[in-house]
């Protein structure tokens, strides 16, 4: 800022702030983004100390106007909910036949316990073996001990 052959000492020089003037931008109307077919105007100014800065107009960075969206569709929105709809349905359908395929085997099982069970007593009760009377039936001969009818 101070020319260097100056005889001052850095503490004893005097401080001074300077007001560049702007730059007026070399474009007044609206701004298209395109490339420069020619190379732009160089503007210059003049600080207060007598230098002259010189330089290109840089005009303002403007922001890109946000796109408009459009709505979302019905039709698409009425296919998403369909396609929700019927994955729901499909895992509830799967759900239930697995609850009725598991509830068939318990209930297989329990058939098949209940005959093991019961098929058991009835073979013990057949060959069994007892000591001491019973129930003897012989239909053929009319032998009935129970009720002492001899035939």
């Amino acid at each position: 800022m101070y020319p260097e052959d100056s005889g001052y000492l850095p503490a004893e020089r005097a401080v001074t702030v300077h007001q560049p003037t702007p730059i007026t931008p070399a474009q007044a109307g609206p701004l298209v983004p395109v490339q420069p077919g020619t190379v732009p105007a160089v503007a210059s100014i003049v600080l207060p100390d007598g230098r002259v800065v010189t330089g290109y107009a840089i005009s303002p960075a403007q922001p890109e106007p946000l796109a408009a969206k459009p709505p979302v569709s019905r039709a698409a929105v009425n296919v998403a909910l369909g396609g929700v709809g019927f994955l729901a349905v499909c895992g509830g359908l799967l759900l239930l036949t697995s609850f009725i395929a598991a509830l068939t085997a318990f209930i297989t099982q329990l058939i098949t316990l209940a005959a093991v069970i019961f098929g058991g007593w009835i073979a013990v009760q057949i060959f069994g073996h007892r000591s001491g009377g019973g129930t003897t039936v012989n239909i053929r001969k009319a032998v009935i001990k129970r009720n002492k009818f001899y035939g």
